[in-house]
């Protein structure tokens, strides 16, 4: 029978031997250096960043063991300087009683903030604790180069769905443990639906086995069958950290592939950020901005459709106005591409920047007072509707002593190829000017 009925089947099936340690074989293979470590016995302090259900606090717990080390565990979700002081004091009494090295393993390690942070420092220094940290975020932002110098920093991935599936089995046949002594039984696409909800967390995988099985039993089955995986799995979502390290990568990805002219890969980027519960008025906003940055004047068009799509989200809200979106997404990645008006605001943004509060030439200004045109307030301006082909060629509109410089470069891409032979012609109409 179980170990322990009050204690969820999760926390049960958690390996108590490095052997039963399911996934992560990138850094827990036979000759990769934490492996290696771990079975020789050797601690060293590190970080364990990773989404949520991949094995970083059961790691943390088997290191401890193969160390022979004590092992006390915090959640910076709940602790401050006083637990740490507190952990501290723990790991120097069990050194001095039990000759006893001591893995401190914080949670959540960047819900620390940074003076939080700095109190483990000097004790891993001088050897008082081994620290082990857990995070969710990207190390580089959420802790402090102090902390992360004197860390090794280990990525743990998401399980995939065969790693999940035999999570799955263990569970099933684990009579001590798991589900063995109530003989639950699932078909192979049973479990396959299981791991794909899971989508990578195994914790969740055995949070939702467990509600499976507790159905199951409760009308006097064994098997679970797609009734029941259908009212178990239903509601689940992907794996979408909001404003987190997943939130990024996935703008990313998704500006990427429009970017790229992959509109395939940019739809299904886009969906995944739906099906997480991204906020559409943000994924709108940045649709926006890549018509400008990625198309620009190759194709106009693209950043109205883009407002436009945006506006019609606005109007109709979810689920109707994801459509929208959907639409000015395909046809961002199909458009011609061109940087050049990025490049250009960039490069001018610079030069204003550098440049100083350079006055206006006095033929470009306004003059609507007596004064500024006693002063000759735009005397010499040439007005270029007076000029043939609307052109006043050989102006100039920067400030004197100013660089006429070239900004924008238009590509060889939609309708910045016209745009380019015009902007030649005018500036050999430049050239061909005599004064």
């Amino acid at each position: 029978m179980f170990d322990d009925l009050t204690k969820p089947l999760a926390d049960r099936m958690r390996p108590k031997l490095l052997s039963d340690y399911i996934g992560q074989h990138h850094i827990l293979s036979p000759g990769k250096p934490l492996y290696e470590s771990i079975l020789s016995g050797r601690l060293h302090s590190m970080i364990f960043w990773g989404p949520p259900g991949t094995g970083k606090t059961t790691l943390a717990r088997l290191i401890a063991q193969h160390s022979e080390a004590e092992f006390i565990p915090i959640s910076a979700v709940m602790s401050g300087v006083k637990e740490i002081r507190a952990a501290v004091s723990a790991a120097q009494k069990t050194e001095q009683v039990q000759q006893k090295r001591t893995v401190l393993f914080v949670d959540e390690v960047h819900r620390f903030n940074k003076s939080q942070q700095d109190a483990f420092l000097p004790h891993v220094e001088d050897g008082t604790l081994y620290f082990v940290g857990a995070t969710t975020e990207n190390p580089s932002f959420a802790l402090n180069n102090a902390l992360l110098s004197r860390a090794r920093v280990y990525v743990l991935n998401a399980l995939s769905p065969a790693d999940l599936i035999t999570v799955i089995d263990q569970t099933l046949i684990d009579d001590v443990k798991g589900l063995g002594a109530l003989s639950i039984k699932m078909s192979a696409p049973i479990k396959q639906q299981f791991a794909n909800s899971a989508d990578g967390d195994a914790r969740r995988l055995l949070n939702l086995l467990e509600i499976a099985a507790e159905l199951t039993t409760a009308k006097g089955d064994t098997e679970i069958t797609a009734d029941c995986a259908r009212e178990v799995l239903s509601g689940g979502q992907r794996r979408f950290d909001n404003q987190g390290e997943e939130f990024y990568n996935q703008i990313s990805a998704l500006h990427k592939s429009v970017r790229g002219s992959a509109p395939d890969a940019a739809l299904y980027w886009l969906c995944r950020m739906m099906d997480g519960g991204c906020d559409l008025s943000y994924l709108a906003r940045r649709i926006v901005r890549m018509a400008s940055e990625d198309i620009g004047n190759a194709d106009p068009r693209a950043l109205q459709i883009a407002i436009n799509a945006w506006e019609a989200q606005e109007r109709l809200g979810s689920p109707e106005g994801e459509l929208s979106i959907a639409q000015a997404v395909i046809y961002l990645a199909s458009a011609p591409k061109s940087n050049a008006v990025y490049n250009a605001y960039n490069a001018a943004k610079i030069d204003a920047k550098q440049s100083g509060s350079l006055s206006v030439p006095v033929h470009l200004r306004n003059a609507p007072t007596k004064l500024m045109q006693d002063l000759d307030y735009g005397k010499l301006y040439r007005y270029p509707h007076d000029e043939p082909e609307a052109y006043a060629a050989g102006e100039n509109y920067f400030p004197d002593q100013f660089p006429q410089n070239q900004y924008y470069h238009p590509v060889e891409r939609g309708l910045e190829i016209k745009i380019k032979e015009k902007l030649q012609h005018l500036r050999n109409l430049d050239k061909s000017k005599t004064f």
